[in-house]
């Protein structure tokens, strides 16, 4: 057991690790956001000042439509990065979703690196566990037990099939899931979510889960970390290392998973992540019927390396998108998710 836990320790600080110093962007794949123009309104009718980006999730008022994407937790040094992701989610009005939560299950001590309510009492927290786990003993006592040691608003389950066959240690199990994630959202009495990794949810997925109960479905698509190729850094054999390769364009573009889980499931709640990288895209995911916009790795790098500025990392992407809206003559985040001034561009 304790060579397990280990090693789930370990391959926290390996994903890290590789995340800021490797080229784990997919190839030949994007997110499509490119493919999207607000047309620009030279006189908006409103003024700068009166553009909000006040919205609610889960029951809570909240400040922004903007939420850290899960990456981390379990060791000293990843529960530092949670606490910087913390106070800057809690200064500027973010959601924080946690990184996996597995580890704490395996190793109580690691529990504290994920306890973020003390520095962010005001916003929504999310626990987070893969739902593969729900296969290997997982039950609901154990869901509240996270959720509830963390004082979390609700739990995020992810999905990662094609990062656990890259993983020499992963668990693959994923027949009987569906049956499993329903009887998790009809007994536990808060929201749970579904989140892919980077390769994204269609809509019949998506219309799938929230016919089960899935309270929320972050669509996690394609264009930004491939983690066939964090894995690949991570393998010792030659034959995953080269196959991770031929999946380097693997998955279905952000922008696609947003316009078919809306349009499959109109009353879904939907989070965008995967390979936002501004204020201007994540309006552009708003636009195409998102709720709400994540961002990882992006603000990683400033968690571990300049926690001053992740804070006005945060500040910009949200000036970016209240810029965008104003010089669409957009004033709320309402307004922009009905908008009709956004249009493709001819190919």
């Amino acid at each position: 057991m304790l060579e397990r836990q280990e090693g789930t320790k370990r391959r926290k600080s390996e994903h890290i690790d590789i995340v800021l110093k490797r080229d784990v962007t997919g190839k030949s794949i994007t997110t499509g956001f490119e493919r999207y123009r607000f047309r620009h309104q030279a006189l908006p009718e409103c003024d700068f000042a009166d553009v909000s980006l006040e919205t609610a999730f889960l029951g809570k008022r909240i400040k922004t439509p903007l939420l850290i994407s899960s990456m981390t937790g379990g060791t000293k040094e990843t529960g530092e990065i949670n606490r910087q992701l913390a106070m800057a989610a809690q200064a500027r009005g973010w959601v924080l979703a946690l990184g996996s939560m597995r580890v704490a299950l395996e190793y109580p001590e690691a529990m504290e690196t994920f306890q973020m309510r003390h520095v962010a009492p005001d916003i929504p927290i999310l626990a987070n566990v893969g739902a593969v786990q729900l296969n290997k003993g997982l039950g609901v006592d154990e869901c509240l037990r996270l959720v509830e040691q963390i004082e979390a608003d609700g739990l995020i389950l992810h999905l990662n099939p094609l990062q656990e066959v890259f993983q020499p240690e992963g668990d693959t199990e994923f027949s009987g899931l569906l049956d499993k994630i329903e009887r998790l959202c009809r007994t536990l009495e808060m929201p749970v979510g579904i989140k892919e990794v980077g390769w994204g949810i269609h809509g019949e997925l998506a219309k799938a889960l929230v016919e089960r109960g899935v309270a929320f479905i972050d669509v996690a698509g394609a264009g930004g970390t491939s983690w066939s190729q964090v894995e690949k850094y991570r393998s010792h054999e030659p034959v995953r290392f080269e196959a991770a390769d031929a999946f380097v364009d693997w998955g279905i573009p952000t922008s696609q998973c947003i316009l078919e889980v809306r349009h499959l499931v109109p009353e879904a709640m939907i989070i965008a992540s995967g390979g936002v990288k501004n204020g201007v895209e994540a309006a552009k995911a708003i636009a195409l019927g998102a709720d709400l916009v994540g961002f990882g790795r992006t603000l990683l790098q400033s968690a571990v390396q300049n926690p001053a500025g992740l804070i006005r990392r945060l500040e910009q992407v949200e000036l970016e998108m209240r810029m965008a809206m104003f010089a669409t003559g957009i004033r709320t985040i309402k307004e922009l998710k009905n908008t009709e001034r956004m249009e493709k561009i001819k190919e």
